[in-house]
């Protein structure tokens, strides 16, 4: 791929505002004093993934609140907000980043988030891409360390060679995750896109699902 071809992955949009004062900062501290490329993009996975508790239960749509430098401001979020913020830090340091979207299945989601959305199915479930090492790989620093082991499953953890995208099964060998649905990769988070897709799957939450509207799941 040429090098021309990556500039839109590079640059600051609504979301993934990479030009964001606290987001600057929260990537230079997050690498420290890394100097090779590869170790600097895993000090800022680690630092999303374990420095944010993964939360699906307090949901905020609205464009302010799902803006990188949002995250920044609360010490949870859920899946597009983290790899929001990932992707954003990733900019800052110079490595090309975007989105990807798919609904998935969690075979062993809390019935508390299952009874609201009334089927085991998670709609627009984001994680990361960068380019690193000449290739496009897929990442997702989303669920914490903890909330793993609480689940007994495996951490995601980086690998720079290929994709790190999901548990495909529970420590003790039952099925745990499985992707239905590929929605491509974006240069941001498509804001009417992931709206519409969301009233579409889950259209009696249709109230709550809106932009100045939020879902808090108790």
């Amino acid at each position: 791929m040429k090098n021309e071809n990556l500039a839109i992955y590079l640059k600051s949009n609504e979301f993934i505002n990479a030009d964001h004062p606290s987001v600057q900062e929260f990537a230079q501290h997050a690498i420290m004093d890394a100097t090779d490329l590869t170790e600097k993009v895993k000090r800022l996975y680690y630092a999303v993934r374990d420095g944010f508790r993964y939360d699906p239960y307090r949901l905020d749509f609205s464009k302010e609140a799902m803006k990188a430098s949002s995250l920044l401001k609360r010490d949870y979020g859920y899946c597009i907000e983290k790899s929001c913020l990932f992707a954003a830090a990733c900019r800052v340091i110079g490595v090309p980043s975007r989105l990807g979207f798919a609904n998935v299945r969690n075979h062993i989601g809390t019935a508390k988030l299952e009874a609201v959305l009334q089927t085991d199915v998670l709609v627009f479930h984001g994680y990361a891409e960068i380019y690193l090492i000449g290739k496009w790989i897929k990442v997702t620093p989303v669920f914490n360390k903890e909330l793993c082991e609480k689940l007994n499953v495996n951490p995601l953890e980086f690998n720079p060679d290929g994709d790190s995208v999901f548990q495909q099964f529970d420590q003790n060998g039952g099925l745990f995750m499985e992707y239905l649905h590929q929605y491509g990769h974006f240069e941001d988070i498509p804001y009417e896109f992931f709206i519409d897709e969301l009233i579409k799957n889950y259209p009696h939450l249709e109230s709550q699902i809106s932009e100045r509207n939020q879902l808090h799941i108790k």
